[in-house]
């Protein structure tokens, strides 16, 4: 059975870090594309980076700079990092897997997906 369990969502101010994690399980993780979205209260979801099965990664570009994604293929763990963030960052974090033998772009990490976890940013 494919899961996809989130942890490391939480509370911090303006400029703090955080660190999500998804532990992958019933599905070949190295294999796949991997990728994390999120979505605000009011808006609508939004993608926030992927890492390829090659390690190479792609942010949107609200995040450069600020976000790093990455992951332990012996753990079957996708992270993503967090630091100087900003209240506009609120919103449910989800990661997810992406459709085997399609490009690794957000359009495509869509096969699996976890629950979400729910981060906010207090200024």
């Amino acid at each position: 059975q494919v899961q996809l369990v989130q942890s490391g969502g939480g509370s911090v101010q303006a400029g703090g870090s955080l660190r999500l994690s998804c532990a992958a399980s019933g599905f070949p993780f190295s294999s796949y594309c991997m990728g994390w979205f999120r979505q605000a209260p009011g808006k609508e979801r939004e993608g926030v980076g992927t890492i390829a099965t090659d390690g190479n990664t792609s942010y949107a570009d609200s995040v450069k700079g600020r976000f790093t994604i990455s992951k332990d293929n012996a753990e079957n763990t996708l992270y993503l990092q967090m630091n100087s963030l900003k209240p506009e960052d609120t919103a449910m974090y989800y990661c997810a897997a992406g459709t085997f033998g399609r490009p690794c772009t957000m359009a495509w990490v869509r096969r699996y997906w976890g629950k979400g976890t729910l981060v906010t940013i207090s200024s």
